[in-house]
């Protein structure tokens, strides 16, 4: 991770960096989840990773973008376990996307209508880091940006 610390992060009218301690690969995207299902969200993911192997994460080998309003990097190595976490959970939240799994840390948001990532994306970089556990996590958004609490944590086998 030290490699994407090192990136510029030049000042930018409309652009927000990401914090490193925000980094995190989304395997599955929830929504909101009742209370009574956390339970059993839980029991789940705890399945989910004793199946599962540990990986490494491989980053690169650019910086690139989702259109003109994410500047992210690409994360590869996670597809079995993201569709495990997709399967396993398909009928906790929102129903799971159908587009294909796309690794990635967003390191960059615009804000609607006056930031442009575009310009900031293609600087090389690569890195790997490993994956050991999968983790539960809430995200709490808010004007100045997402802060993230960890509900639960499973070692993967």
């Amino acid at each position: 991770m030290t490699a994407l610390a090192r990136l510029p992060r030049p000042a930018v009218a409309g652009i927000r960096w990401t914090k490193p301690e925000q980094w995190h690969v989304t395997l599955r995207f929830l929504g909101q989840v009742g209370e009574g299902d956390v339970d059993a969200l839980s029991a789940a993911l705890a399945g989910v990773a004793a199946r599962q192997p540990q990986v490494h994460a491989l980053v690169g080998p650019h910086v690139d973008r989702f259109g003109r309003g994410i500047l992210m990097v690409p994360v590869s190595g996670l597809d079995a376990l993201a569709a495990d976490t997709v399967g396993s959970t398909a009928s906790f939240g929102e129903p799971p996307d159908p587009r294909p799994f796309r690794g990635h840390l967003t390191m960059a948001r615009a804000a609607r209508g006056r930031g442009d990532v575009r310009p900031l994306a293609g600087a090389p970089t690569s890195c790997s880091w490993p994956v050991d556990e999968l983790t539960l996590v809430r995200s709490t958004t808010s004007p100045t940006g997402a802060s993230y609490d960890v509900i639960g944590r499973w070692s993967l086998a």
